[in-house]
């Protein structure tokens, strides 16, 4: 499946959300497991790289994208009240089923309640 994304999910996003996505069929790569430590801007680089999307809770992500203009593939910004792995994947799950056609090259902030896209032609 060609058209399905792809994603590195950063290490402070944890390594349950990688193995999820895994567990749903999904190319993966995860930071803890594969790259631990290493800057937001390689995380990027590798993104951008490979096509994948970056999906992590560090708002870090937004400055570099709106401020730096740094490019990228698709990021999912993680905003919680509850940070435990279970939510995590609850709100990525609604994410998944209801806006999967607005992944790639899109900025998307993620909270329990909201879902909101950034069209890449919005920044």
């Amino acid at each position: 499946m060609n058209d399905q994304p792809k994603f590195i999910v950063d290490e402070c996003t944890g390594p349950y959300v990688a193995s999820w996505l895994k567990s749903k069929g999904f190319s993966v790569l995860s930071v803890f497991e594969a790259f631990p430590g290493i800057k937001d801007t390689e995380i990027l680089t590798i993104a951008q790289s490979e096509g994948r999307i970056v999906i992590t809770n560090d708002k870090d992500f937004g400055e570099m994208v709106f401020k730096s203009r740094y490019s990228h593939h698709g990021i999912v910004l993680l905003r919680l009240n509850d940070e435990r792995s279970k939510n995590k994947i609850a709100v990525l799950e609604k994410l998944l089923t209801h806006h999967s056609s607005d992944l790639i090259g899109n900025f998307i902030v993620l909270t329990e309640n909201t879902i909101r896209v950034i069209r890449k032609n919005a920044f």
